[in-house]
């Protein structure tokens, strides 16, 4: 579940974390340190502290939870109340610091797992973390470099002789004839292709808004109730970039606590400034902050005009830090746009509140479409079909593996 730059979660049997060590790329263990500022201007008291409550609630994030019927923020609520008492009772008769904390965390967490809110998550999860160092960064390289790894074009690589990858080729519809004809690939352009087995790995968001176009005949009512079902969400990230660094200190992240009364004073279109969480430091650069969001508010500030975005968030970051330093305009700004991006429609997905009762749907999104004869013919795949490790690149490389395994062993092709 992805809120760092780009990472690799776990050690033990990772695809993407195998492939980096294969290739002698440089994986940096990225442990986040937080410091804490409030909507009045001052730092909070005991940086300890609040590192000590972060941890431990992202720590509940990537547990099972079979026996809590309800949101993983009420979850995670219940849990951290129990740990206050014991380990911190002053802060119960604190009136403050606890309701700014939970608040904090709601958006830390909705940002994790591409929410509105962290009770749109449900807390019983199927989700189950590799073994290993969960925070680990590809540093300057990017995911880009997976791909080549993958296509074996890292450092001069000469390719993949067999391969031919078509780039700017919008596909517009395939169709997955069941009587054992092959299967063909129109495209927008108006070229056509043909092929015995077709993978599909395009996004849940894509899936959710043209499977009633994309695919001929219709997909099976299974397939498409787990469309449906199944949640994807947005993920927001604003990158700032200043001449040069002006904040001090190790931390990776400056957390944002707003005070209920500086909330209640903000004019209604200004509320979503309030699900930003803060400011993260970007390993791989020296003088860039990030902000980040998720949900409704991730995709209105896709499309909010950038100047608005700029002034308005710099408007927030000297609110919160701007008594302590001297915070000088940007140079620059770049914004994510996973939703109004056609061909994404979204970040990633998560499980709903609806999850239990509907907890086949990601096996379902899993299922091979066949012909009469029962040969899988239309394969799907991505981070969503993957029951275990959705929401991570792992689970995405891990599910096209799935399903060309699932041809390379199928004995009715040979």
């Amino acid at each position: 579940m992805v809120i760092y730059e780009p990472m690799i979660h776990g050690t033990c049997n990772s695809s993407t974390y195998r492939i980096a060590m294969q290739h002698n790329i440089t994986i940096v263990h990225q442990d986040p340190l937080f410091k804490g500022y409030r909507s009045d201007g001052t730092e909070t008291d005991d940086d300890l502290l609040l590192n000590d409550l972060v941890n431990f609630c992202f720590v509940l994030v990537g547990q099972k939870h079979t026996n809590f019927v309800g949101g993983l923020g009420e979850f995670i609520t219940s849990r951290l109340l129990l740990y206050v008492k014991t380990k911190y009772p002053y802060l119960i008769k604190d009136k403050g610091f606890l309701p700014e904390f939970l608040k904090l965390m709601n958006s830390y967490i909705s940002v994790h797992e591409a929410t509105n809110d962290w009770n749109e998550v449900n807390a019983q999860s199927e989700y189950e973390d590799l073994k290993g160092h969960q925070h680990m960064s590809w540093h300057r390289y990017g995911y880009k470099t997976l791909f080549e790894l993958m296509l074996n074009t890292y450092n001069n690589g000469s390719g993949l002789p067999n391969l031919d990858i078509k780039l700017n080729t919008e596909v517009t519809q395939i169709i997955w004839p069941k009587d054992g004809a092959d299967v063909r690939v129109v495209c927008a352009d108006g070229s056509k292709y043909t092929a015995r087995h077709v993978i599909v790995t395009v996004s849940l968001g894509v899936l959710k808004e043209r499977y009633e176009t994309l695919f001929k005949p219709g997909l099976p009512q299974e397939k498409v109730e787990a469309i449906e079902k199944t949640s994807i969400g947005v993920v927001g990230k604003i990158i700032f970039k200043f001449d040069k660094a002006w904040w001090q200190g190790l931390e990776t992240y400056y957390d944002f606590m707003w005070k209920t009364e500086d909330i209640e004073k903000l004019p209604k279109e200004d509320y979503w400034m309030t699900k930003i969480f803060g400011a993260g430091r970007p390993r791989g650069s020296s003088n860039t902050l990030s902000f980040w969001t998720s949900g409704e508010v991730g995709k209105l500030l896709e499309v909010m005009p950038e100047d608005i975005v700029k002034r308005k968030c710099m408007e927030l970051l000297r609110k919160f830090m701007g008594e302590l330093y001297d915070i000088p305009e940007p140079t620059g700004i770049i914004r994510s746009t996973w939703f109004s991006n056609p061909f994404t429609r979204g970040s990633y997905s998560y499980e709903n509140r609806l999850t239990i009762q509907n907890a086949n749907d990601q096996r379902l999104l899993a299922e091979p479409l066949r012909d009469s004869l029962g040969v899988p013919r239309l394969l799907l795949a991505g981070e969503a079909t993957d029951s275990h490790h959705f929401s991570t690149a792992h689970g995405a490389v891990d599910s096209g593996h799935r399903e060309a395994m699932r041809l390379i062993n199928n004995s009715e092709l040979q």
